[in-house]
């Protein structure tokens, strides 16, 4: 078991442009987060076939990381994920359901990052980051995520 809590969201209208820090978002099941890139359909990745892309999270812990092992800093939304948490294993929640808030969401696949991302950012967050680049999750049951809210199993 653990309990963590959000840190930090972010939304992007279009895909390349830069996130923008949230204190709130409505989560709609099977379509993502309202006023972010791939609920319009119009991310870098909107075309591309695969697993939900409904909301994306990463690991304050792993961007702390990139900093001391790297010496690569960047800010979290930068990681161009929409949930930055602390104190949640986001690599084991593939195949399992857990609750953000009032959101109940489904682990699909890791965020592998991508020579995209190391485009936008800088070079060495390709490596770093990979198998902990972060979670892709599908919006079982709607609702908002809040900074702050608490993140359960």
């Amino acid at each position: 078991m653990f309990r963590g809590n959000v840190v930090s969201l972010y939304t992007a209208r279009d895909a390349a442009v830069p996130m923008e820090s949230q204190e709130e978002v409505k989560a709609v099941a099977g379509k993502g987060l309202e006023g972010d890139r791939y609920f319009k359909g119009t991310g870098h990745w909107s075309k591309t076939p695969g697993v939900s892309r409904d909301v994306t999270l990463i690991e304050l812990e792993t961007i702390e990381a990139l900093q001391r092992e790297k010496n690569i800093t960047i800010v979290p939304g930068a990681a161009r994920r929409n949930v930055v948490t602390r104190g949640v294993p986001l690599n084991h929640l593939v195949g399992r359901e857990f609750q953000v808030g009032a959101v109940r969401l489904r682990g699909t696949r890791l965020c592998e990052p991508c020579a995209y991302l190391e485009g936008l950012t800088q070079q060495g967050v390709l490596a770093g980051l990979i198998h902990r680049g972060g979670l892709r999750a599908a919006i079982v049951t709607g609702g908002t995520i809040r900074v702050q809210d608490a993140i359960t199993e």
